[in-house]
């Protein structure tokens, strides 16, 4: 008595068989002269918060881990109006003084600057049009005339007081695991980041 298999296999089997025979033996679609297809990067791995600082995923960049290493330097630093614009007075920022306080872009502009993504701060308006339009694989800043914010690896570092999922994270410098809407915010980014 011969064996029945269910529809759903022998689809399955038919659709095998039939790319079998489209495809000639061993070739490729580069030798019968269409493009070779080049799957794209898997996304990033998202980074991680302990106790408050940020653990940067181990296949990151070299840049993203010093960004983040960047902004783990000036996390849990108040919120000041006009914090984090002046000139950068070290070779980088491991050696850099810190201020006082820092607002949202000066947060943003420090963490840029600590991957050298940046040279020198940048308000949020100057945001606007730096980098490229667009989400990065690994550095996203999010920005307007009045706020911005990055998201690194996964993780958002933003000034504003955090959310009812994050109600003790307080204002000023510091790491989310939870994203906000963009929704209003130009998506900007580092070439190749």
């Amino acid at each position: 008595m011969p064996t029945r298999f269910p529809k759903f296999c022998l689809r399955a089997v038919l659709a095998c068989l039939a790319m079998a025979l489209l495809v000639p033996g061993g070739a490729s679609a580069g030798s019968s002269g269409g493009a070779e297809y080049v799957p794209p990067p898997p996304p990033a791995k998202r980074a991680k918060i302990v106790n408050g600082l940020a653990i940067p995923p181990a296949g990151a960049p070299a840049r993203v881990k010093r960004a983040m290493e960047a902004a783990n330097r000036i996390v849990r630093k108040p919120y000041l109006y006009g914090g984090g614009h002046k000139p950068y007075n070290g070779t980088s920022a491991r050696a850099a003084a810190l201020d006082s306080g820092y607002d949202c872009s000066g947060t943003i502009s420090f963490a840029l600057y600590g991957g050298r993504f940046l040279s020198s701060p940048l308000n949020s308006s100057g945001f606007m049009g730096w980098g490229r339009s667009g989400k990065g694989r690994w550095i996203t800043v999010y920005t307007n005339p009045g706020h911005a914010y990055v998201v690194i690896a996964g993780l958002r570092l933003d000034t504003s007081v955090g959310d009812s999922r994050e109600p003790t994270s307080g204002r000023g410098p510091r790491w989310r695991k939870y994203n906000r809407s963009p929704s209003g915010f130009a998506a900007r980014y580092p070439a190749g980041f």
